[in-house]
């Protein structure tokens, strides 16, 4: 048993202070971007996810740049582009892909200019990579439970929005016909959807996080169409695959090139790519099964071939 247990896990890992934080971070933002992502796919908003987890380079390069926490530069830059994909764009879908491209073109050319800044004035190294692709590993004290409070507030409020948030994915036309502030719903949804963008982006990078959000999901709704049952299947799916991404990441010190460690992020999108990949695999077997069933099933209900006496 000891020598299995060495097997998956580095001498180590159950001490590490640094591992237990990132244990728990990766629990609270998994949870709330699988319950997140499920409306976000319902929706069809998967680019607008996209593009919120991008565009939050923004706001960390300006956090760190002036010198705070990136937690509430991902969070401050995600309500600002998600208020203005919001009033750029329009209810049409195309109208908001548009609008969605627009804002991002710019935000980035923002944060490249961040970027610049933060290395020609403080010469700081590393802030490149942190930002694009996450510090799991490097989170503090004051950070986690900023999280965690955020991705308690965001549930809430999910569960609040959720019946009209529901009806309005559906069918607009028909939640407009009910009275629900269509128009407002889809800018409060939007300022839920930065927030988890935020979270993901402190975990997993901003470059990456939208497979966080978009990833477990979509292969939740594979596996069931009630959305209830699919957002908390999507919270499961992506913290497992947090966490096997957080003990892959730790044993890959022992992997080459030796000593160094492959980055967290990588790890994490790599086992929620191979399970959604899995669940499809399952999803096609299936279908093929009960097409054999049905191709070799009797046919009912039709009158019997009358044989002639010749």
């Amino acid at each position: 048993m000891e020598g299995i247990l060495h097997a998956l896990f580095a001498p180590g890992f159950g001490h590490s202070e640094p591992v237990r934080t990132a244990v728990l971070a990766g629990a609270v933002v998994a949870l709330v971007s699988g319950a997140v992502g499920v409306i976000t796919v319902l929706r069809g908003q998967s680019f607008a996810g996209h593009a919120l987890s991008a565009l939050g380079t923004l706001g960390g390069s300006a956090a760190f740049l002036v010198g705070i926490t990136p937690l509430w530069g991902f969070v401050t830059s995600g309500f600002i582009v998600a208020g203005a994909m919001e009033l750029v764009g329009t209810q049409r879908r195309s109208g908001r892909d548009v609008a969605t491209g627009l804002v991002l073109s710019t935000a980035l050319g923002l944060s490249a200019l961040f970027l610049y800044f933060e290395t020609i004035v403080n010469s700081t190294t590393g802030v490149t990579i942190t930002i694009l692709f996450g510090s799991l590993f490097a989170l503090n004290g004051i950070t986690l439970p900023a999280m965690i409070l955020l991705g308690i507030v965001c549930l809430v409020l999910l569960a609040l929005l959720y019946r009209p948030l529901l009806l309005s994915s559906v069918s607009s036309e028909l939640a407009a016909a009910r009275g629900i502030p269509v128009r407002t719903l889809g800018v409060a949804f939007l300022m839920l959807l930065a927030l988890s963008a935020a979270l993901s982006s402190v975990t997993v990078g901003t470059i990456l996080s939208s497979a966080l959000l978009i990833g477990p999901a979509a292969t939740a709704l594979r596996l069931t169409k009630r959305p209830a049952v699919a957002m908390v299947l999507a919270g499961v799916i992506g913290m497992v695959s947090t966490w096997v991404g957080i003990v892959l990441a730790y044993d890959s010190y022992r992997w080459p090139p030796a000593g160094k460690g492959w980055p967290v992020s990588f790890c994490v999108v790599a086992v929620l790519f191979t399970v959604y990949l899995l669940t499809g695999l399952g999803s096609r077997l299936r279908t093929a099964r009960v097409r054999q069933r049905r191709a070799g099933a009797p046919v009912t209900g039709q009158p019997l071939p009358t044989v002639r006496q010749g």
